[in-house]
């Protein structure tokens, strides 16, 4: 960077109070989007405001650098990916500022989210139509420069048919108001002596001629295909007044709508609203034996005027197979068809939804589409649109190198013409021996396909280019667009002069200067692009790192490769109004930096490209890495199953082995040796421990309140409890896994579910074990927690060889770290063994599940409980068992209400609330969902909460003291 640049980057620095970053760590992170590329960028700029944008276009202008504006990050062809500063408009820029329900318009900021806007609209009965797979966090500025569609573009469209104004500033940094204009209006604009009349001007002179008209028709795809993202719109921009007389008001931005921010730096959106689509809705999911059928069935199903018909080959439901979030939604499949054809029918009544499903039904039979028919209703109708959203992100789920990889994913043709062009394009992979994976838009001509190519071979790369020049002649001969919806950038920009011409391609330059003469907007986009296969996340013939590691990384073949599964595709940055639990910290801050995304980024960064031996040891990886709260989430929740918990105890474990563990955390993974002393004089350690001149020399949050010391241990209880044991009435025996937290801090918890399972007839067992290794697994002290796992399942592999014998625990975090983390912390030797024993390893609320439907249980031994009950459910609970087992758990007792709490994490995480650094961003996890339900909930009704960070987080939050599953059935326990 040269001397004057670096002058201006200091001014930002100071002047941007959204902030201007020019550090490696933030340049990493925002050199990838979605796409197969990486480029550092030489800046990232979070601009508050428009007076901030205009700083930043201004500086631009003066110093010769581009902007490359950016919302979720979630483009697929490289549109957000450059040399320049990255204007990321998402973590400010995010308000609402409008509602107009009568003229039906809002007007917006580029970072508020599709799904976040229409939750604001739902309200006036209004919503904004276009809904891309990604709608829970994709935003409307990265919807409008890619002119996303969505499933339910049949019906509604592109984001472009929705677009009626815009807000923004030109390639002279002047901010300019964009919107539809009368004849005069227009005439007006032409006669304008600045920038705007210059852009009005040329796009006049180009319209106007006939014989231009005549080649934009010849060279644009067929009009009859609705998905058309090549290039700019200027085809669409003929059928405006003056170059039609009957047709719509000139308007900028349909031309805008699809510039990928190469035209203006936008800043303000106004958008068209439509009534909420009828409520009643049905789907009929076709399972077909081939491709072709499913295509041909397609057809068919657009005669019963569906709203959405949507597409998922075998390789999309393969995938489901092994995601834990995605296996719950696989209950409509019957078989491993190759394909499913998702056909969605809408109506103002549901029996005239269901008649018209059934309908459709007979007329596929009648054809002979299909071997399977399910109609589904109800609130299974979003398992299926999940499982159909979650094929992206599963897609990259794939172990290995060679990954279905977007190239040819977007091309849109006549839907008539699809099964013909899906049999060419198939005949055409097959000369190279590959296959696609096929999936999406089938009803509007445009499936998502991807060829699976190794894109870190020099081969790869070269094959990666072949693939796209030869799909796109197939598509130019079937007059289809190359790019339906997810844009030209610098994947396809490259073939636009072959696909549009050559001199409608010299236009769209024109088009580029005339708007941006600096080419400060975007640069490298749609025209003068570089060629496709450069700048590639992968350098071709580059080996993928091989790094040692204690914990098992074998299924996703090591852990550079865990960290490269995840592509980009931006699940985690999705808010708590869309639920779930990824990410808690992303959650509350709204920084990219704080995302599951970032921090596989920043892993896969340094251990390919560090020159350190130890590539571990890299303070940048420690910061993004901080605010991990180890929840877990991700494992379920990315569709690629990106386990970042797993992988950040892994990087702290080689990070302390160069620089040396902190003593607090050497403390806090030695809770068990600690609190097995203290227990020793429980009033003196409970007085110490409130004293906030400890806490501060623990690094503790002095608003916190440490957990108590019970006056005696579970431990020393069940000794005394078990010898006078009543006998068993159940066959199943019961081991007791007494966890280090149960064990000293929430003895009640571990007392009621003794009692519990005595009073239900169990044989319960003590025998004595060691500590879960959970706080050193979250530490990163692996060698201590593999110790600790190797004598556990030592302990109790044998006990457990019994058929009828489990091994139950109080608090999740622990007992699941025999199902999640033990099989990964031993050697191959004591892996299989480690599986037998977490296979026996459960939950309460899961062995009670089991034993109610076994029969061995019954609300019987229950007294009615007149009552609420607000269940949150802890991470590790959510992410590797289901909170279904709990509802049936709770089921035990009559007349109890049980509502959940649609909470993610609770913010504490074992040790993270408590730490000084992390306290705020802990209390602001709390606050987004689980604070406030609680503080709803009636003073009578009962809170629980089974994982004790979860008991302490709600009551140093809201005063409340929460219960374990354990305390409220034993509670309703007919004493008896």
């Amino acid at each position: 960077m040269n001397a004057s640049k670096n002058r201006i980057f200091s001014v930002l620095q100071k002047e941007l109070k959204g902030a201007f970053f020019v550090d490696e760590t933030m340049r990493r992170l925002y050199a990838t989007d979605a796409s197969a590329y990486r480029e550092l960028p030489a800046a990232v700029a979070c601009p508050r405001n428009d007076s901030e944008v205009e700083l930043l276009v201004k500086a631009a202008l003066e110093y010769g650098f581009a902007l490359i504006p950016r919302t979720a990050g979630t483009s697929l062809a490289g549109q957000v990916v450059g040399s320049g500063v990255v204007v990321d408009l998402s973590r400010h820029m995010r308000q609402i500022l409008a509602i107009d329900p009568e003229q039906r318009r809002v007007r917006v900021q580029p970072g508020v989210i599709r799904d976040n806007l229409n939750m604001a609209l739902k309200e006036y009965g209004l919503f904004f139509a276009p809904e891309t797979s990604t709608a829970n966090r994709a935003m409307i500025g990265g919807m409008v420069g890619n002119n996303s569609c969505g499933a339910n573009s049949l019906i509604y469209g592109s984001t472009r048919d929705h677009l009626l104004s815009v807000k923004g500033f030109m390639g002279d940094g002047a901010y300019r108001h964009i919107h539809a204009l009368s004849q005069e209006e227009f005439y007006a604009k032409l006669r304008l002596d600045d920038l705007e009349g210059q852009v009005y001007r040329t796009l006049y002179n180009i319209l106007l001629k006939t014989e231009n008209q005549e080649e934009i028709a010849r060279q644009y795809p067929k009009s009859s295909i609705r998905r058309r993202n090549t290039g700019y719109a200027l085809d669409l921009l003929l059928r405006h007044q003056p170059f039609r007389q009957d047709g719509t008001p000139f308007n900028l931005c349909t031309l805008l709508a699809g510039s990928e921010g190469t035209l203006m730096l936008m800043t303000e959106f106004e958008l068209n609203l439509e009534p909420l689509p009828p409520p009643h809705k049905v789907l009929v999911c076709i399972h077909c034996e081939s491709i072709d059928e499913a295509l041909r069935a397609n057809l068919l199903a657009l005669e019963h005027r569906p709203t959405a018909s949507e597409l998922m080959d075998h390789y999309i439901l393969e995938c489901t197979k092994n995601n834990i979030e995605q296996q719950k939604n696989r209950f409509f499949v019957k078989g491993d068809p190759a394909a499913i054809l998702v056909v969605e029918i809408s109506d103002h009544s549901q029996s005239n939804a269901i008649e018209r499903a059934r309908q459709l039904v007979a007329h596929l039979k009648e054809e002979g589409y299909g071997y399977h028919h399910p109609v589904i209703t109800g609130e299974d109708i979003q398992k299926v649109w999940t499982l159909r959203k979650a094929g992206l992100g599963l897609l990259s789920n794939m172990p290995g190198d060679a990954k279905p990889v977007p190239v040819v994913e977007d091309t849109a043709v006549d839907v008539r013409d699809l099964p013909d062009y899906i049999r060419e394009f198939n005949d055409l992979l097959k000369k190279y021996g590959l296959y696609s994976v096929h999936y999406a838009h089938a009803g509007d001509g445009e499936l998502h396909l991807r060829p699976i190519i190794n894109l870190k071979t020099r081969e790869g790369n070269a094959l990666f280019r072949t693939i796209l020049e030869e799909v796109a002649a197939l598509v130019k001969r079937y007059g289809g667009s190359l790019s339906g919806e997810h844009g030209d950038g610098r994947l396809r920009g490259e073939f636009i002069p072959f696909m549009l011409g050559e001199k409608v391609y010299a236009w769209l330059k024109e088009v580029k200067k005339a708007f941006d003469p600096q080419h400060i907007f975007n640069p490298g986009k749609i025209v003068d692009t570089p060629p496709m296969n450069t700048s590639l996340r992968f350098e071709p013939g580059k080996p993928t790192p091989d790094i040692p590691t204690l914990l098992n990384f074998d299924d996703s073949l090591g852990i550079v490769r865990m960290a490269e599964m995840c592509n980009g595709a931006g699940e985690c940055r999705r808010t708590h109004h869309s639920g779930g639990t990824m990410c808690p910290s992303y959650m509350a801050t709204l920084d990219e930096k704080d995302s599951t995304r970032a921090r596989a980024n920043i892993l896969r960064e340094f251990l390919t490209h560090s020159t350190q031996e130890n590539r571990f040891a890299h303070d940048e990886i420690y910061e993004v890495m901080d605010l991990c709260l180890s929840c877990k989430g991700c494992k379920a929740e990315c569709p690629s199953n990106v386990d970042v918990a797993k992988m950040k105890a892994e990087f702290l474990y080689q990070y302390y082995r160069e620089k040396g563990v902190p003593w607090r955390s050497r403390l806090i993974a030695s809770v068990d040796k600690a609190m097995r002393w203290a227990s020793f004089m429980p009033p003196l350690y409970n007085f110490i421990s409130s004293l906030s001149v400890v806490k501060l020399m623990m690094g503790i949050a002095v608003q916190r309140q440490l957990p108590r010391l019970h006056s005696h241990t579970w431990a020393q209880y069940l000794k005394k409890r078990l010898k006078q044991a009543p006998t068993p009435t159940q066959k199943t025996k019961v081991y007791l896994f007494v966890d280090e937290f149960t064990n000293y801090h929430d003895v009640p918890a571990g007392i009621a579910m003794t009692n519990l399972l005595l009073a239900l007839g169990y044989e319960l067992h003590y025998v004595k074990h060691a500590p879960s290794g959970r706080a050193c697994i979250s530490k990163g002290l692996l060698d201590e927690a593999q110790q600790y796992a190797r004598r556990n399942v030592e302990t109790f592999a044998p006990l457990l060889t019994d058929g009828q014998a489990v091994l139950l625990g109080v608090e999740p975090s622990a007992i699941l770290s025999f199902r999640d983390e033990y099989p990964d912390l031993l050697p191959s030797p004591m892996q299989a063994q480690a599986k037998e024993v977490a296979a026996k390893a459960l939950l309460l609320d899961e062995f009670l599940a089991w034993q109610l439907e076994e029969g061995c249980l019954s609300s019987a031994s229950f007294e009615a409980l007149n009552a609420t009950v607000w269940v949150h459910g802890h991470c590790h609970q959510k992410a590797l068992s289901s909170l279904t087992h709990t509802r049936k758990a709770l089921s035990l007792i009559p007349e109890l209400a049980v509502r959940f709490i649609p909470s993610g994490c609770c913010g504490m995480a074992g040790s993270f609330g408590y730490e000084k650094e992390h306290y705020e961003v802990s209390m602001k996890i709390g606050e987004l969902v689980l604070f406030p339900a609680v503080r709803r909930a009636a003073a009578e009704d009962i809170i629980l909460a089974s994982g004790t960070s979860c008991r302490h987080q709600i009551v140093d939050g809201t005063g409340r003291q929460a219960l374990h599953l354990a305390e409220v059935l034993y509670k309703a326990l007919k004493k008896s």
